[in-house]
């Protein structure tokens, strides 16, 4: 199938099907587009314990029809990546990323479950779709302790494969509302297709900025990557993230759903888009 396809049905069907239903799912040929109540039920189990993450993440994609072949575990000196692969005909590369661990307090719910929920069935949404471009879904390790995971990933970039990678879309904390980028955690180009993206999908879209942090994006974006975070924070966000309140309770599932849809609208048009458009 065309790739023009899945977008002309992605399109479609973000247009003319109710997003607050939690029944809502549609299938068309190998294309399966998972509902608000199927990413809802991601949250009856949510592991609390970060030592649980990497293998609960890789349960999630094996549900998801991941087989054992396409995942693997790359550990480096100090920290483990989960690395899901979906192969494409070209050498070019398509790296989307979502942290699985979480900080000491909380249950980690928003952030960042939410985003290796996105990431898993973003996964089964593409598995079995013919691409040019192959794709990394990535769970990183240790993102709460600097970034470490993807930093890890990103040097072992030799420079004569950089060119091969043609832009990372970061997941990180949705589920309060609607989807944003990062202002300062993003590249300019790749932050603006977004928005045209959201536009096109009529999917509500903002900014935001947070002083002095930094997401997995940043950690490709030095590396000369065009990267993006996605989130999806309101005005309360200071009072959940990296506290006892995120709890699977506070996860809004329309709103994990919503960033999950944008981004399979994004890589719908970056797998039609020359690799080297958003550097």
């Amino acid at each position: 199938m065309k790739l023009r396809r899945l977008a002309y049905i992605i399109v479609l069907l973000q247009l003319s099907l109710p997003i607050t239903t939690t029944s809502v799912s549609a299938q068309h040929g190998d294309i399966t587009i998972s509902s608000v109540e199927e990413i809802k039920s991601e949250f009856n189990s949510v592991p609390c314990k970060d030592s649980d993450r990497l293998n609960a993440a890789k349960a999630l994609f094996a549900k998801m029809g991941a087989a054992d072949a396409d995942m693997s575990v790359e550990k480096f000196k100090n920290v483990e990546n989960l690395v899901v692969r979906k192969q494409g005909t070209s050498q070019e590369i398509l790296v989307i990323g979502a942290h699985y661990d979480k900080v000491a307090d909380g249950c980690g719910a928003i952030d960042n479950w939410t985003g290796i929920v996105t990431l898993a069935h973003l996964y089964k949404s593409l598995r079995n779709i013919p691409l040019e471009k192959t794709i990394l879904f990535v769970a990183f390790g240790k993102e709460e302790k600097g970034l470490v995971g993807s930093r890890a990933m990103v040097s072992a970039i030799s420079k004569e494969q950089l060119p091969q990678y043609c832009a990372m879309i970061n997941i990180d904390s949705l589920g309060l509302a609607v989807p944003q980028a990062a202002d300062n955690m993003s590249s300019k180009k790749l932050e603006l297709f977004v928005a045209d993206t959201a536009k096109i999908m009529k999917i509500g879209f903002n900014h935001f900025t947070i002083q002095g942090a930094d997401a997995d994006s940043s950690a490709f974006i030095e590396k000369k990557i065009p990267a993006v975070t996605i989130s999806g924070l309101n005005n309360d966000w200071p009072t959940i993230l990296h506290s006892r309140n995120d709890q699977p309770a506070k996860v809004n599932a329309t709103s994990v759903y919503l960033g999950y849809r944008l981004v399979l609208g994004m890589v719908y048009r970056l797998e039609e888009t020359p690799c080297g458009t958003y550097r």
